[in-house]
């Protein structure tokens, strides 16, 4: 280090400590340059979630692209392969042609219902139940709050013991 940065409780030449102003001195310039490095630091975090936000930005459109595309050879796959099916159930097993369309349809409208409700439940997901929450902890936009812990109450685990009272949820 040069003879101006010695760290704070150095010596100087003659072995005595310096003079309580020095002594200040050196603990401001300390104090500087750690601010200036987490202003760097704070700067470089801030492109680096820009530059993220950008990236994340972009992909998403295209998966979207991709998921699109995805749908419409699912579907068309899944038409060919209910086609199939149909084709099969009336002319190996001999069903009616009534039977063979509302088996297939059945099975459509089981895998529909299975997919709609998972749907629900992951965009049940997105509300940011817990940041909601504790936003209202804090006072900052309550409202709403009381109607999400009534339909949620129905989750809490009931109390290992009858007398007991269950727990609060704060």
């Amino acid at each position: 280090m040069d003879d101006d940065r010695q760290p704070p409780g150095a010596v100087d030449d003659d072995g005595r400590p310096p003079h309580l102003d020095e002594s200040v001195r050196r603990i401001g310039r300390a104090g500087r340059g750690t601010l200036d490095a987490a202003l760097g630091a704070g700067r470089a975090l801030r492109k680096l979630v820009v530059a993220d936000l950008a990236l994340s930005r972009s992909a998403l459109g295209r998966a979207m692209a991709w998921t699109a595309v995805a749908v419409v050879f699912g579907a068309s796959a899944w038409l060919l392969i209910a086609a199939t099916i149909i084709a099969l159930l009336r002319n190996v097993l001999e069903w009616s042609w009534l039977a063979s369309i509302s088996l297939t349809a059945l099975i459509s409208l089981v895998f529909a219902g299975v997919a709609s409700w998972r749907a629900s439940v992951f965009f049940d997901h997105t509300g940011l139940h817990a940041t909601r929450r504790q936003l209202a902890r804090m006072g900052i936009g309550d409202g709403g709050l009381e109607d999400e812990e009534a339909a949620h109450e129905d989750t809490m685990p009931p109390p290992a013991n009858p007398a007991e009272k269950p727990p609060v949820r704060t």
